[in-house]
C-alpha cells in the first residue's frame, strides 16, 4: 500500500518541480540512484518498467526507501495496463506513470486512490485524461512539441497542470524555457541519468545535478 496519499504526492511534486526517471535492473543500483535524487532534494522519483523482473527490482527498492529515505515518493512508470499498474501499487507505488492515456489504468488508480499521470499529446486528450480525473498530465514525447506547445494549451486550459518528459535538459536555460512556459513539473530520464552515469557510479555528480534543477526551478518560480 502507497505510503502517501495522492493528494500528498501532488503537494510534494509541487514543492521540487522535478520528477527524476530511471531503470536500472540492479537493486543496489537503483538504490544509490535514488539515494543520490534525495540528497540532490529530490522527493520524487519515477522507476520505469522497462526490463524483465522490474516489479522485483521495484519492491526491493520500495522497501529500503521507506526505511532509509524518509519523504521520499516512489512511484512506477511506463505502465501500459491495468493489470500492471495494479502489479505496482501492491508493491506500494505512490504514483503511476503512462506513456498514453488509458481508461483502465485511470479508474484502477482512482479506485486505490493512487495519482495516475498519463502520456497525453492533444489538447483532446489532456482533456480526457482531466475527466478521468487526473490532476497532472505528461505531455509526451515533450521534444515534439517544444514550450510553445504549453503555452499555447494553457491559454485556453489555464487549469491543466502539465509534467513535460522528454525534451528537458538538466540546464538553466531549458528548465527556464519549460517553466516560463508554465509547466507544473519537469521529468528528466537519460538527460539527467544516462547510461553512461549509472554504468561509471558518478552518484555524486547525480546528486549535484539534481540540487541545480531544483535551484533553477526555485529561481524561475519567483519571477513568474
Amino acid at each position: 500500500m502507497a505510503a502517501y496519499t495522492r493528494l500528498q504526492f501532488y503537494h510534494i511534486l509541487s514543492e521540487t518541480g522535478l520528477m527524476p526517471l530511471f531503470y536500472h535492473p540492479d537493486p543496489e543500483t537503483a538504490f544509490q540512484i535514488t539515494a543520490a535524487c534525495y540528497r540532490g532534494g529530490a522527493r520524487t522519483i519515477e522507476f520505469t518498467n522497462r526490463g524483465d523482473f522490474a516489479h522485483e527490482v521495484f519492491g526491493d527498492l520500495q522497501k529500503r526507501v521507506q526505511k532509509e529515505l524518509p519523504g521520499m515518493v516512489l512511484g512506477a512508470g511506463s505502465i501500459p495496463d491495468a493489470g500492471t499498474a495494479s502489479l505496482y501499487m501492491q508493491l506500494g507505488a505512490g504514483f503511476i506513470v503512462s506513456p498514453v492515456l488509458s481508461e483502465e489504468v485511470a479508474k484502477t488508480c482512482n479506485r486505490r486512490k493512487i495519482a495516475y499521470l498519463p502520456g497525453c499529446s492533444t489538447l483532446t486528450e489532456i482533456a480526457k485524461a482531466e475527466e478521468m480525473g487526473c490532476e497532472v498530465v505528461k505531455l509526451f514525447p515533450g521534444e515534439m512539441f517544444g514550450p510553445s506547445f504549453v503555452k499555447g494549451l494553457k491559454g485556453p486550459m489555464r487549469w491543466t497542470s502539465v509534467m513535460v518528459t522528454g525534451g528537458v535538459e538538466p540546464t538553466e536555460a531549458s528548465i527556464r524555457e519549460w517553466f516560463d512556459a508554465g509547466v507544473f513539473c519537469v521529468g528528466i530520464g537519460s538527460r539527467l541519468i544516462s547510461s553512461e552515469l549509472m554504468d561509471q557510479k558518478q552518484f555524486d555528480h547525480l546528486e549535484k545535478t539534481v540540487a541545480n534543477v531544483i535551484s533553477w526551478i526555485k529561481q524561475v518560480r519567483s519571477c513568474i
